[in-house]
């Protein structure tokens, strides 16, 4: 029963947190991507992220992307810097052909700040990834 279901592991999908230059607003903001390492697209993507403590949580934030093409990325929300303080967990759902797929990333509270930046070679930018 139990040992009898498999579940598969995700691996080459990341979730990033970059620190960029906005040129609308002339700012220096916080954005969250997914990225897609793969040789296949993956399909009807949905991100539920929520920051949490022990004393503290957020709303949860739901993102849907029907298609995330082979080897790409996706922006996925603005991060206040405000958020930094909490666990940030991003939960994962896709589907990599007929097989559905799940996996967690959490970013560790104070874990995301300039003195953790690193290029992320995907997206051309400097940021941390999630564990």
């Amino acid at each position: 029963m139990k040992k009898d279901i498999k579940i598969p592991k995700v691996t080459d999908v990341e979730i990033a947190v970059v620190f960029e230059y906005n040129d609308i607003y002339k700012t220096h903001d916080w954005n969250v991507y997914i990225i897609n390492k793969k040789e296949v697209d993956l399909e009807m993507v949905v991100i539920v992220s929520q920051g949490f403590s022990d004393t503290k949580s957020t709303s949860l934030l739901r993102k849907k992307i029907n298609k995330l093409p082979a080897n790409s990325f996706a922006k996925v929300e603005l991060i206040q810097p405000e958020l930094f303080t909490l666990n940030n967990q991003f939960q994962v759902t896709f589907f990599e052909g007929n097989v559905l797929y799940d996996k967690t990333f959490v970013f560790k509270e104070n874990s995301i700040k300039e003195g953790t930046l690193r290029m992320i070679p995907e997206l051309q930018k400097r940021g941390v990834l999630a564990k």
